[in-house]
């Protein structure tokens, strides 16, 4: 059989299922239909019983399009009989009239089924050194669609399965499995895949890293997705719950610009950032534009944008969390956290930048954020004084900024016109915890947390009930993606959008 002629026109989203009974698995179908899945794959690895009678269940009048799948344990399926009863199911699904059958890599080719096939091969461990050689071998098949699925060490094995899926001239599917691959299946459409797949609910995946349907068809616009697509994404570790996605392709959305935004997870350490920022500049067919950056590669993404590539403050503060690719692929970065931060509490207070001038500031703690806002409040002549439980770490970052220093356990006799948590003492789910005692709050007439989640820390709660004007971490959080936006789209953000994604986000998690 040759190559099929009649793929979807589109990359079918489809739905695995794996429920252990056929009548169950014909439910999780007709789910699957009013959820808007395009095809279903049965895993009838799963099924306790695969025999004739539940293939006819789950095939005769199906509702959907199905793929017949009985994986076998050698490549990360359920299967342990032998390989004649397995490919025996697989037949019987065939005579059935499944629309596809797929059937792995290795197996004989003289004993295949006669259906329409999707030949595959999955590497649970890595992505396959040989990898060039299993495309070409898929390539070359009489399979109706070729498909590979290997694990991710990061987000670039994502670009690298992206790459092969462009340059396929065939119906395939190739995944990058994991949270680190999770692009490779957003993007699959972008790149006119065969499919991709995506889960009923949380806790139904067949593999790692899989989203929900809903997850594709709402939070990254699945329908809207195509060859034009720009892509921009959020790098750091963790990333699963990074509220970016959710924020600027609501935006995107609204702005009517074509454009999708996702999550890539990186692990620590600069070898791994560079090795993802390398292959997103040395892949112009991605069309990528904006990346943001969170813990722990914001330093990261300094030293490889590099220091001629920046403002001055961001390079003063050591750190960027916003790059956009030009069209040659150059890069330039922002620190969008230092301005954020000031106009929140700019804002808050009815001043502008300027009106800081002078003003005495406690600011508590001295890690990465307390850095950014630190060197914002120097450069508009604020007078800052840095609490911090490690001392020495406070005198350093105070003798950089000329500000001054002292231990943590001298807060409670701050005298400060302006208090500033920079500290994640009293995130959720610790909210009943504070960095500041009550007492200590008597003389400041502004506190601002830059704690966001969730929304009324205890510090601002008993702030206000002390008479404190309070500015929310939300608003510092909200800044910056605005203004990463507008950097990367040259548009004005949609900012009331942007803030209630991010409450109604905060509000589903406490």
């Amino acid at each position: 059989m040759g190559p099929m002629t009649d793929a979807p026109a589109n990359t079918a989203l489809i739905v695995p299922l794996t429920q252990p009974t056929p009548e169950a698995m014909r439910a999780g179908m007709d789910a699957a239909t009013q959820a808007g899945a395009d095809m279903v794959e049965c895993r009838l690895d799963y099924l306790q019983r695969p025999d004739r009678a539940a293939l006819r269940l789950l095939l005769e009048g199906r509702p959907l399009p199905v793929i017949a799948t009985c994986r076998p344990t050698r490549q990360g399926g359920r299967f342990e009989g032998s390989e004649t009863d397995r490919l025996g199911i697989l037949s019987a699904a065939a005579e059935l009239k499944a629309d596809y059958v797929d059937v792995e890599d290795d197996c004989d080719p003289a004993r295949l089924p006669r259906a329409r096939t999707i030949l595959s091969h999955h590497d649970f461990s890595a992505r396959p050194g040989n990898l060039e050689a299993i495309v070409r071998r898929l390539a070359e098949s009489d399979a109706a669609v070729g498909k590979i699925a290997f694990a991710a060490a990061g987000p670039d094995d994502a670009l690298a399965a992206l790459d092969i899926l462009r340059s396929a001239g065939r119906p395939m599917i190739v995944l990058a499995m994991g949270e680190g691959g999770l692009a490779s299946r957003v993007l699959a459409r972008k790149f006119g895949a065969f499919g991709t797949f995506a889960s009923l609910e949380e806790g139904a995946e067949s593999a790692p890293g899989q989203l929900t349907v809903a997850e594709m068809k709402c939070l990254y616009r699945w329908h809207s997705i195509g060859a034009a697509t720009a892509v921009h994404g959020v790098v750091g570790c963790p990333v699963a719950h990074s509220m970016s996605p959710a924020i600027h392709n609501a935006a995107f959305a609204e702005a009517g610009i074509d454009a999708v935004y996702v999550p890539m997870l990186t692990e620590p350490g600069p070898e791994s950032f560079n090795r993802l920022f390398d292959a997103l500049a040395g892949a112009a067919w991605l069309d990528f534009r904006g990346l943001s950056v969170t813990i722990p590669h914001k330093q990261n993404a300094l030293s490889r944008v590099g220091g001629d590539s920046v403002d001055e403050l961001s390079r003063r503060i050591g750190a960027i969390n916003t790059v956009l690719f030009g069209g040659d692929g150059s890069p330039r970065g922002w620190n969008t956290d230092y301005a954020a931060a000031i106009d929140a509490l700019a804002a808050g207070m009815g001043i502008a930048r300027e009106g800081l001038a002078g003003r005495a500031v406690a600011v508590i703690g001295a890690g990465g954020a307390s850095r950014a806002i630190v060197a914002a409040l120097a450069q508009y002549g604020a007078e800052v004084t840095i609490y911090n439980r490690t001392f020495p770490r406070a005198e350093a970052l105070a003798g950089e900024f000329g500000a001054r220093a002292r231990p943590l356990e001298a807060v409670g006799e701050l005298a400060a016109e302006i208090v500033i948590n920079c500290t994640s003492v009293g995130m959720h789910p610790k909210a009943d915890e504070t960095p500041v005692p009550p007492e200590a709050l008597a003389g400041a007439a502004v506190v601002f947390d830059t704690v966001y989640n969730p929304i009324e820390t205890r510090l601002l709660r008993e702030a206000g009930a002390a008479g404190c004007t309070t500015v929310s971490g939300v608003d510092m959080f909200v800044n910056q993606a605005v203004e990463q936006f507008g950097i990367w789209t040259g548009q004005p953000a949609p900012r009331q959008l942007m803030r209630s994604i991010v409450v109604e986000q905060l509000s589903r998690e406490t």
